[in-house]
């Protein structure tokens, strides 16, 4: 820790930090970057490439034909989330295109972070232990871990998904202990109040000189 921490003094420090569907990773992320981190979002900028006019909608269109692209010219989610479910090769195809574009923007993103002075730049990335790619890229890995009961519930209270539906989508991740061999930090977020959280945050910010 104590390497990491003084290193950021001289470069930023990219830190990913990544967690289960329902696991709060995002929350925590966005703890981080009120401590004073840059928060660069890999799901929001993939999403970004996904709406109408966006960078990827046309290779979309191109690869999966025009029934994937709704009438407001974005891609249908929830079509393309059934098809990748049922066939892995789609899943495949489908990040063929979106996963350079989103490479892309977040090396834009974090050398314009590193510009600004930023000596802590997080990146929230959900599949992070799922690439290889990921690690080249970061200099340490946080996980926001809980079990598994948990996540189903989180995520039902705020989608309305069957149980199912959520173990599927889980299914389709690393598993906690996949992602808890990855991690340089865990933060165990079971049973925590969000002050108890911040206080973490907190902690981890100040390890990086924050």
């Amino acid at each position: 820790m104590a390497g990491i921490a003084s290193a950021a003094h001289a470069q930023p420090v990219r830190l990913g930090v990544t967690g289960g569907i329902g696991s709060g990773k995002s929350t925590f992320a966005a703890m981080l970057r009120d401590c004073g981190a840059a928060l660069i979002d890999a799901d929001a900028i993939a999403r970004s490439l996904t709406l109408p006019g966006g960078a990827a909608i046309d290779a979309i269109r191109r690869q999966f034909g025009p029934d994937f692209i709704d009438t407001q010219g974005a891609l249908d989610r929830e079509r393309m989330r059934t098809l990748v479910f049922a066939d892995a090769g789609a899943k495949g195809r489908l990040e063929a295109i979106l996963h350079p574009l989103v490479g892309d923007a977040i090396a834009q993103a974090t050398a314009a972070a590193s510009q600004a002075g930023h000596g802590l730049i997080v990146l929230d990335i959900p599949l992070l232990t799922e690439s290889e790619r990921w690690p080249r890229m970061l200099d340490a890995v946080l996980v926001v871990d809980c079990r598994e009961a948990t996540q189903v519930a989180r995520v039902r209270s705020r989608s309305g998904l069957s149980e199912n539906a959520v173990r599927a989508i889980m299914a389709t991740q690393s598993s906690r202990a996949r992602r808890r061999a990855a991690a340089d930090f865990v933060v165990y977020n079971e049973g925590l109040a969000l002050t108890d959280l911040h206080t973490m945050a907190r902690r981890i910010a100040s390890l990086f000189g924050l």
